[in-house]
């Protein structure tokens, strides 16, 4: 498994990804459509690595180009994160989020079935389970998405569910992110929404820097530690380095597994904004405002198996994060800024 090759790997989860693999010795080449993420950090992938990144701007749904990148590059395994992630959207405009996600992945899996590569780590997420019945959350727990963006994931395992079905040969790792946060330590890449943050972690980078006026925080009566929502929150790093341990495990031809990826441990919101006020050294400005609909009171998983099947488990404190998110914020207060979907 030393040739991978990234869709969506300019983005957030995948450039931090792509320094893991670079750094195990891996090949790594991105196809990526750069619609929600930039080449730049991939520059800074290999200033981080000294090592090369080979970038294939295009859309998963082009089969010919597709065809074309599995024939010159012959990657061993296919590590899939193309798909579109924002929940508040895929409820507003669900076509875009089953065109790309779901329609898009099929040819991507139709190109790797034609150039005989059955090798495919794919970024799932922990909106499958929906409203969780039991906590914390293990792999066993019931499926119910409740957005659309988690139904297109859900599908895709059921997609993928059936192609391993079909004794093929494939091996497929299926991972369940959690929350995941944080940035390389350089500084150098991180999280860098295009639009204003759906998620905590770069909302209150984006306050703390000045970009924005004051943190909502949806609801304080929850029956939690102090009235807010409780999440499991997981560093991106340590969520990088799983992927290079499921393409280890991928190479055991395992046939499909699935691993939720968390650290089992739940942080509530104002624990999350302290963090940050310890990291960057002043207040973070907030408003309670009411419940959002849909939001529960606390979710965390059950980290166990993967870390007994990949022997992986995530390393970084909840200050790490902060720490590792504001480094990145303050030397990049606008992120990428105008080098988005840059050609």
């Amino acid at each position: 498994m030393k040739k991978v090759l990234l869709t969506g790997g300019a983005g957030y989860i995948g450039s931090h990804t792509c320094v893991s693999l670079l750094e195990s010795g891996c090949e790594v080449l991105v196809v990526d459509n750069l619609c929600n993420s930039s080449k730049t950090a991939l520059e800074r992938v290999q200033d981080i690595t000294g090592r090369n990144v080979t970038l294939e701007k295009l859309d998963i749904r082009d089969r010919a180009e597709l065809d074309r990148v599995f024939k010159t590059f012959a990657p061993d395994a296919v590590i899939h994160f193309a798909c579109l992630k924002a929940v508040g959207e895929s409820t507003t405009d669900p076509l875009i989020y089953y065109a790309n996600n779901v329609a898009g992945s099929v040819v991507l899996f139709e190109a790797m079935e034609a150039a005989g590569v059955r090798n495919i780590v794919f970024s799932s997420s922990a909106t499958v389970y929906g409203d969780p019945e039991t906590l914390p959350v293990t792999e066993a727990a019931a499926i119910h998405p409740c957005n659309p963006y988690g139904r297109t994931k859900r599908m895709l395992e059921q997609i993928l569910e059936d192609i391993n079905a079909a004794g093929k040969g494939w091996n497929i790792a299926v991972l369940r992110y959690f929350n995941p946060v944080g940035a390389h330590a350089s500084g150098l890449i991180g999280e860098d929404p295009r639009v204003v943050p759906n998620n905590l972690a770069p909302y209150i980078a984006q306050v703390a820097v000045g970009r924005r006026q004051q943190l909502h925080i949806y609801g304080d009566d929850y029956p939690t530690k102090d009235g807010t929502g409780v999440r499991d929150y997981i560093h991106v790093c340590d969520l990088a380095e799983a992927h290079v341990k499921a393409l280890e495990k991928l190479a055991q031809n395992p046939g499909l597994v699935t691993y939720n990826l968390g650290t089992g441990t739940g942080h509530s919101v104002l624990e999350v904004v302290a963090a940050f006020e310890r990291a960057c050294g002043r207040p973070i400005a907030c408003a309670i405002t009411g419940r959002r609909p849909g939001d529960v009171a606390e979710y965390y998983a059950d980290p166990s198996l993967a870390e007994k099947e990949l022997d992986w488990k995530a390393r970084r404190t909840l200050d790490d994060m902060a720490a590792d998110t504001w480094r990145w914020q303050s030397k990049n207060p606008e992120g990428y800024g105008e080098m988005m979907n840059d050609e």
